[in-house]
């Protein structure tokens, strides 16, 4: 698999793919955040070209907007969103972080 990050989203609460998740992916550069890829879950939990730059090493952050999801399930959640900061040390390799998500809570890990 080539360098790249990708993310998909379990809802614990259904036992099944988060569908319609809005999802930002952000690199810190020296003025702040910049925006370097979006996109919303699809019926299997992920986003398709969430990133189609080149992995550079830095910190990244993906921002979930699991505020709207519930919202459109007519839950209320308790969190408005996730933000999920990490580093790329190796640009060569593959970053895949997962979501898993309840409306009072949520996980997260580095996959593969």
């Amino acid at each position: 698999m080539s360098a790249s990050i990708t993310t998909h989203v379990l809802d614990m609460s259904l036992g099944r793919p988060a569908q319609g998740v809005g999802v930002a992916l952000e690199i810190e550069s020296r003025d702040g955040w910049r925006l370097v890829g979006r996109g919303a879950t699809n019926s299997d939990g992920r986003v398709a070209d969430l990133f189609s730059g080149e992995l550079t090493t830095g910190k990244y952050r993906l921002r979930f907007d699991t505020g709207a999801y519930f919202s459109s399930r007519q839950i209320s959640g308790f969190y408005p969103s996730v933000e999920i900061t990490f580093f790329v040390r190796d640009a060569s390799q593959h970053y895949h972080v997962p979501l898993l998500l309840s409306p009072y809570g949520y996980s997260t890990y580095r996959g593969s």
